[in-house]
């Protein structure tokens, strides 16, 4: 499709809709939602002015919001060394020395997604094997939470990092691990700009039609923001940001928006009251359950978190945090409550902020965020990889693993949820992430299949406070903002099976979405934002 008017009738499928819960056709008037109906309808007011799409059973359903992702590390994820499947050390130098093989020899090789607390033996390699395997080159190989880095002796060389400054041999973290992702990064543009194309090509073949990124200084950098928010508008998914700079001043916080050269929705998103509970950097308030005398990472104090909120807040933007820690979330709770002291709580509710994961908040916790109005942008995934019997979380924090990622206690709260992946850290799978929340591994926070997609969609575009509030849904006058998905079949789904019978009656007018409970998640065929294509499969034929 192009942004010039075009009609485009899609029928003979099912169509997500609260205007119709039992519409199976959909036109498409340019970037707009024109009519939502029955087949019969559809068979009444097709003409020859209109391209007909035979959806053949599929579902058009409002397309994904990613609320949490990093664009220009996604796109080099996706071309690094994948090393999610090594299972030790060995394994993982093997993985190095393949990938190195056709690489010049002062090319940087970046290796993403190990994870020593899969591995039998969780001993990691030392600098030197690190260089070995890559041929003496500089080897980033970042650990699957992106909190922690192994690296090669030419990488602490070119960062100026001292041998002693990683921890377990070539490992680094905290700021000796900023430092070598900046003695790493790209800085060619159009290396920064192809990464950028191939996550915003692979986003799109996911179904999404917006991407809430997550920059910082100390992360892609600013011209990685500026190349990603300068491209052309029509080039993939629209894409949303937030600057993770702390301020102190509502003064300091216009001027480094001003200097920006690009529109940013906030001084937010990945600014750092702690680290990650795979790297053992998460805030906590009691030590690791397998790392004792260890509690985490403060990155920022109270009265630091309090001075940006205030600053942000009395300028009417957002402001948040990345906190995952229970310790760390009591800091940003306290930053709150300061914050609200001296600019008001209506401000304070008034800005919109948001925080980041949040993975252990009591109920306590919750109605406080409630309170100040501040959104959390959750990554359901982070439950599906870690969470559950035995997995990272239980060995990280014992008992306290129970009841993390607590999206019930959330919604029930009132705090608004959106969600996301954290991509490169999980993987842009929608249906996947949907399917988390309806089996999370603390069944007493599950949430149902509905409240799930209203998370990935409608719930995205308020995080942003996007100002049309038709965004997410497909009902007429809509932006036609929408994924094709072929589906095995469509139900209801939720968190309580004794409900599920009764509200899949066609009295209870509740749309359908794919049955998620079979191995084969939904196929995307097409993806649209606003009228414009930004991607369809080859087996979806359009004429």
């Amino acid at each position: 499709m192009s942004d010039e008017r075009k009609l485009t009738l899609y029928r003979n499928g099912s169509v997500y809709s609260a205007a119709d819960p039992f519409a199976s056709a959909m036109l498409v008037d340019g970037g707009t939602v024109a009519w939502i109906g029955s087949e019969q309808a559809a068979t009444s007011i097709a003409d020859d002015r209109m391209t007909i799409v035979d959806l053949d059973g599929a579902l058009v359903a409002p397309g994904f919001v990613d609320s949490h992702v990093h664009v220009g590390d996604t796109g080099t994820a996706l071309a690094s060394v994948d090393l999610t499947r090594v299972r030790s050390a060995a394994e993982l130098l093997d993985g190095v020395k393949r990938g190195s093989r056709d690489l010049p020899p002062d090319a940087v090789l970046r290796g993403f997604g190990w994870d020593e607390a899969t591995w039998n033996d969780p001993a990691l390699p030392d600098a030197a094997e690190v260089g070995r395997a890559a041929g003496g080159r500089r080897a980033i190989l970042e650990r699957v939470d992106a909190h922690s880095a192994l690296v090669s002796p030419a990488v602490l060389e070119a960062a100026g990092i001292g041998a002693a400054a990683g921890t377990d041999g070539a490992r680094v973290v905290g700021d000796a691990l900023y430092a070598a992702l900046e003695a790493t990064r790209p800085v060619d543009d159009d290396e920064i700009v192809a990464a950028h194309s191939r996550a915003l090509a692979h986003a799109a073949s996911r179904g999404y039609v917006a991407l809430v990124e997550q920059a910082s200084p100390r992360l892609a950098g600013l011209r990685d923001l500026q190349l990603l928010l300068g491209r052309d508008p029509a080039d993939g998914p629209e894409v949303f940001a937030y600057w993770g700079q702390a301020v102190g001043t509502a003064e300091e916080a216009l001027s480094v928006l001003d200097g920006l050269g690009v529109p940013v929705r906030g001084l937010a998103g990945d600014l750092n009251i702690d680290g990650s509970i795979g790297s053992r950097t998460a805030l906590l308030s009691e030590d690791y359950a397998d790392a004792p005398g260890s509690r985490g990472r403060e990155f920022l104090g109270a009265s630091e978190i309090a001075a940006h909120l205030a600053a942000v807040s009395e300028i009417g933007v957002q402001g948040g945090f990345h906190v995952i820690g229970d310790a760390g979330l009591q800091l940003a709770l306290e930053g709150l409550r300061r914050a609200a002291d001296q600019v008001g709580t209506a401000a304070v509710r008034a800005a919109g902020h948001r925080l980041e994961h949040v993975e252990m908040a009591s109920d306590a916790d919750a109605a406080a965020l409630a309170e100040y109005g501040v959104t959390v942008s959750a990554q359901p995934l982070f439950d599906a990889t870690w969470g559950g019997p035995g997995g990272l979380y239980e060995k990280r924090l014992g008992a306290r693993h129970a009841g993390m990622n607590p999206f019930l206690r959330f919604s029930s709260a009132g705090v608004p949820l959106a969600f996301g992946s954290d991509s490169p850290v999980c993987a842009q799978s929608p249906w996947a992430s949907v399917r988390a929340c309806l089996t999370h591994s603390d069944p007493a926070q599950r949430i149902s299949a509905r409240a799930a997609f209203l998370g990935h969609t409608r719930a995205g575009w308020r995080a942003v406070k996007h100002p049309n509030p038709l965004m997410g849904q497909l009902v007429p006058g809509a932006p036609a903002s929408f994924a094709v998905w072929r589906a095995d079949e469509l139900m209801v789904q939720v968190a309580d099976e004794r409900v599920q019978a009764w509200s899949t009656d066609p009295r209870a007018r509740t749309p359908l979405l794919p049955a998620l409970d079979t191995e084969s998640l939904p196929e995307c065929l097409e993806t649209v934002h606003e009228g414009r294509l930004l991607f369809r499969s080859e087996q979806f034929p359009v004429e």
